[in-house]
């Protein structure tokens, strides 16, 4: 018996290939749309060298295409900020590769909890119908990579709503 492991082969491994599943091409879950984020992120030579800055607005590279998605590189200057809007009918993953990016969700972008700050490295995946804002608000560039699913065919945008800055009034009492 080997110390290092208590696992042992009897037979022929290769006999079992039949309950091995041969690893999939293209992702096909949420969890196989992060993985491929990821690994993306992970290896700079994929997109490091892609990557511009404009002030005027945002800059943006379509990374990559598979069956029923597509990956997206976006880059972020101090400032610049998407707007309000929604995804269609698209399923998503917000990675932020460098940088830090302020996402507001619900309540029309308003700030509170609604709010996430989110650095290099951290992740959001999203359903079809949600509505937020990613902004830089930060003094350095950001760059964040998006994967889409079926890939991204409207991207609606949205009023935000306005903020109420008084108390509510007190219910009546019956």
């Amino acid at each position: 018996m080997n110390s290092d492991s208590d696992l042992q082969i009897a037979g022929d491994i290769l006999a079992v290939q039949h309950l091995l599943q041969p690893a999939a091409e293209h992702p096909s879950t949420v969890a196989g749309f992060a993985g491929l984020a990821r690994e993306i992120a992970a290896d700079r030579s994929q997109w490091e060298h892609l990557v511009q800055y404009d002030a005027t607005s945002r800059w943006y590279h379509r990374l990559r295409t598979g069956p029923g998605y597509e990956v997206w590189l976006l880059s972020w200057v101090p400032g610049q900020g998407s707007g309000l809007h929604g995804h269609g009918g698209s399923s998503g993953v917000l990675t932020v590769l460098t940088g830090e990016l302020t996402e507001r969700s619900g309540n029309g972008g308003a700030t509170g909890n609604g709010e996430r700050r989110l650095t290099a490295g951290s992740q959001r995946v999203f359903a079809p119908g949600y509505v937020h804002e990613v902004t830089n608000d930060s003094l350095e560039g950001a760059v964040s990579l998006h994967v889409y699913h079926p890939g991204l065919t409207e991207m609606p945008m949205h009023q935000a709503a306005a903020r109420c800055t008084e108390e509510p009034a007190p219910l009546a009492q019956a």
